[in-house]
């Protein structure tokens, strides 16, 4: 039996949970989620071991910020100049000289939208709504670990036909969801999760069907907005943006509502996580055990790679057809960080009544993460104005 914690690199910098629990060989699915620590050297420690290895400058620069007397700062001065050592070698390496004009790979077509298909899928959204709302309901009752148990062998949620559209060339495909309720949080002993709560959402909203890419956030670049990222090794144009700040992430749906006349923002907490589930009430989208080919993760299977996060869509999309809501990139969103559900709203609109705010809420996990971390309810916090090679975002949009 041992412990594993993982943190989110500069998250340490706020509160930050961390996950605990039994693994043999193969990873336990049934890990019960995170458990907050007390101790500043554990979170050090965890902060060093999920960074230790990167190839990145900016994961070591996060680590000094975060730890400026801390026991690794020699090593991350040395490895921050090791690194911008070897990039100015390969800035200054001239470029062979090709016999002939080279040819451009083709940038990968985006997947073709799904065809709508409301009249089919309506009233299975009303039954599955309704059925939302019975289990959110009898956990209320009877407590969160009851209601878990009840679902445990129930199988992940069929796909459901949602109405999908871009409001330009540039803008992010958006999923439009249904009003509906659903049991937040989780059943775990991380006391973050808790208490589970029935959350009703009396608006529809859409959500990104997919995280913000790098060829979308250069758009907003391009337009003036907003800052080009840090420039990583092999940037590619569908994988999600990354090292992105909350304060970016405003920029970019300010930038969207004033191009477009709509409203886009970050979607709340509550919003995230009731898409992520897609319909469903298990510790991941689909089921209570972990299955391959899931999530980006380092424990999710193929395709997946140690460097970066692979292309957006890669993974098999939850029910309402969003993709790479379990790792990948941690997901900012709109929240103030509260460590706990105490009480939080219930009707999904975004916990933001603290105007000092000094940490936001992340969602989702990461690539580098392991598959602890993709449960549904999975949070954690990081400053707003922290940039971190783990971090990014997709957004939301009002609809009528």
């Amino acid at each position: 039996m041992w412990q594993k914690i993982v943190v989110i690199g500069a998250l340490m910098a706020s509160v930050v949970p961390a996950r605990a629990g039994v693994q043999r060989g193969a990873p336990d699915m049934q890990l019960a989620g995170v458990v907050p620590k007390n101790s500043a050297d554990q979170f050090e420690l965890a902060f060093w071991e999920s960074i230790k290895n990167s190839s990145h400058a900016g994961d070591f620069e996060a680590y000094l910020k975060a730890y400026p007397k801390g026991r690794f700062v020699t090593l991350a001065q040395a490895r921050i100049t090791r690194l911008r050592v070897a990039a100015d070698k390969a800035a200054e390496k001239p470029a062979p000289v090709a016999a002939a004009a080279p040819v451009t790979p083709a940038t990968p077509a985006e997947k073709p939208a799904a065809q709508p298909a409301l009249q089919r899928s309506a009233q299975r959204a009303a039954r599955q709504e309704r059925a939302q709302a019975k289990v959110a309901a009898r956990s209320s009752r009877t407590g969160a670990k009851t209601a878990a148990r009840e679902t445990a062998e129930a199988p992940a949620a069929e796909p459901v036909a949602r109405r999908e559209f871009k409001d330009c060339p540039e803008c992010p495909r958006v999923v439009a969801l249904p009003r509906g309720a659903f049991t937040m949080g989780g059943s775990s002993i991380d006391q973050t999760e808790l208490p589970a709560h029935l959350v009703t959402l009396d608006r529809p909203f859409a959500i990104g069907k997919y995280e913000i890419t790098v060829r979308e956030w250069n758009a907003c670049v391009e337009a003036g907005p907003c800052r080009p990222t840090a420039q990583y090794a092999s940037p590619n144009p569908r994988a999600p943006v990354r090292d992105i700040s909350w304060l970016d992430a405003q920029q970019y749906v300010n930038w969207l509502s004033n191009t477009t006349g709509a409203t886009y923002r970050l979607p709340s907490e509550a919003e995230w996580e009731y898409a992520q589930r897609g319909g469903t009430a298990t510790r991941y989208w689909w089921g209570d055990q972990m299955a391959l080919g899931k999530a980006n993760c380092k424990d999710c299977g193929p395709p997946w790679q140690i460097d970066e996060p692979i292309g957006a869509g890669s993974f098999a999309p939850n029910p309402y057809g969003l993709y790479d809501m379990n790792g990948s990139v941690w997901e900012w969103v709109q929240d103030c960080w509260h460590n706990s559900y105490s009480r939080a709203p219930a009707d999904a609109l975004p916990w933001d009544d603290d105007p000092s705010c000094e940490a936001r809420v992340v969602r989702g996990g990461s690539w580098r993460d392991s598959a602890p971390f993709m449960v549904a309810s999975t949070r954690a916090s990081a400053d707003p104005a922290m940039r971190q090679s783990q971090n990014g975002f997709r957004v939301a949009r009002d609809v009528e």
